[in-house]
């Protein structure tokens, strides 16, 4: 797997042909986030389980990305972007291969959550990475941003949709088959890709501070996931994993100060925009995957709707947000990117208030999508956005860490969304949903509010950002 390197350099388009093998990838990673969750029931009597252990499962394959995300963005400086980028493939495929042939529980806990975790680890940061450094120009860095958060969410939006109808017509290992060959295929586009800096064998890697930031994150998601049982170990768990992150940020100012490199340097949290846009990222996950719990939620349990009826209602957000992503080029070139992202947090508040107005008083299904059509829309304008002004307020030689932390602060958002709608719908979906909705909607006011600090140029330049953000 050897890397053809290519100078970096400015560029009007960027190399084409890298797109689709990024953006697959992308895609393949949010399917496998959200498709299981369909196949619960179908899992656990095939195996011979409870639906908590398979629930354990999909709880693992979060742990395991929370906790090496970090350090998978750090290793593409010692491997190479493309390197790591084909390892994670074939490290998930692997897995997804002895999940789809899995005998037991167990197997499928290595198979999906511990293999297919690692491979998500290490082949999405370079998936940003490389879009960073191969499209230079801001326009065509939107557009490959674009593409590539557009089929992420389309992977994520219409996994339960995707996984349904493969359950529902050949069986839930099917879906297994399909996401290998799907990477077995992003495989043979891959060896196309450049990779436009060289391998740095003699790159330092922080073990120390990638065993605290994975216990500590590990231990903070755990936390999350624990809200719906119990709130004081929930508590009690978030606290110690504060702390161990507090601990690994403590260690990480040592070595900068004793001249050492350090797994996550403290300047990364000296640059105003980049936290502003990290902030911006956590929300719109939060509210994406939030609100995908909740309304799913809703239709099944409170109107009686199959996996494949809720998948097909859902249709409209995707349609929302791959429509106004493929459009992410054409809207970088007439708007500031804080509009952007202002524009798309209002759309997505207005459209929980239209699925709320909507579909709160009728039992017919289909008032939810034009409120799901406008969320989609919503976080397709801003998804793209926030990615290019946290990329893009780094020099390439921090590319690896800036793309690790924005991977872990956009996947702790999905877990978080998550845990905050599950926890308010646990007592009385039929109830709750209103109340966690508008939970939703507040919570999007806060990143609204934090794009408002954003700079309200087009696009930050990565030599006064560097300055300018410091401190």
């Amino acid at each position: 797997m050897a890397d053809h390197t290519v100078p970096p350099g400015p560029d009007a388009g960027g190399p084409r042909h890298v797109l689709l093998p990024l953006a697959l990838a992308q895609f393949i990673c949010s399917f496998a986030g959200s498709n299981m969750n369909v196949m619960i029931n179908d899992i656990s009597e095939d195996l011979d389980t409870t639906v908590q252990g398979v629930q354990t499962a999909i709880t693992i394959f979060l742990l395991v990305m929370a906790a090496l995300m970090i350090p998978g963005g750090k290793l593409t400086d010692r491997y190479g972007r493309k390197r790591c980028f084909r390892i994670g493939l074939a490290v998930y495929g692997v897995g997804a291969l002895l999940s789809a042939f899995a005998p037991g529980l167990g197997v499928l806990i290595v198979g999906n959550s511990v293999l297919e975790g690692i491979g998500t680890a290490l082949l999405i940061p370079p998936v940003y990475i490389l879009a960073t450094l191969l499209f230079t120009e801001m326009t065509s860095r939107a557009k490959a941003f674009g593409a590539i958060m557009a089929m992420g969410g389309i992977g994520a939006a219409a996994g339960p949709l995707i996984g349904g109808l493969i359950t529902t017509a050949i069986s839930w290992r099917a879906a297994f088959v399909f996401q290998a060959l799907i990477v077995a295929y992003i495989l043979v586009l891959s060896r196309r890709v450049p990779d436009p800096l060289p391998a740095d064998p003699a790159a330092s890697f922080d073990i120390r501070g990638a065993v605290l930031s994975a216990v500590g994150l590990i231990v903070l998601v755990t936390g999350i996931l624990a809200v719906d049982d119990n709130g004081w170990l929930a508590a009690g768990l978030l606290a110690a994993g504060a702390l161990v992150l507090l601990w690994f940020f403590r260690s990480a100012r040592a070595m900068e100060a004793a001249g050492k490199e350090p797994l996550l340097s403290a300047d990364l949290f000296r640059n105003r925009t980049s936290n502003l846009g990290l902030i911006t990222q956590h929300v719109q996950w939060l509210v994406l995957m939030g609100t995908s719990f909740v309304a799913a939620a809703y239709l099944q349990v409170v109107r009686g709707y199959n996996a494949i009826e809720t998948g097909l209602i859902f249709t409209a957000a995707t349609v929302g947000l791959l429509a106004s992503s493929l459009a992410a080029e054409r809207f970088a070139r007439r708007r500031a990117q804080r509009t952007l992202i202002m524009a798309g947090f209002v759309l997505t508040v207005g459209g929980i208030v239209v699925l709320l107005v909507m579909a709160g008083g009728t039992a017919d299904a289909w008032t939810s999508t034009p409120g799901l059509f406008l969320i989609g829309v919503g976080l397709g304008v801003m998804l793209t956005p926030s990615v290019n002004i946290v990329q893009s307020s780094f020099a390439e030689d921090e590319q690896g860490e800036i793309s690790g932390l924005s991977r872990s602060v956009s996947n702790l958002g999905s877990s978080v969304g998550t845990a905050v709608a599950g926890t308010i719908l646990v007592a009385d979906p039929a109830h709750a949903y209103a109340a966690a909705m508008i939970t939703l909607a507040a919570l999007g006011t806060v990143g609204l509010g934090a794009a408002t600090l954003l700079p309200g140029g087009t696009a930050p330049n990565v030599a006064t950002t560097r300055t300018a953000g410091a401190g």
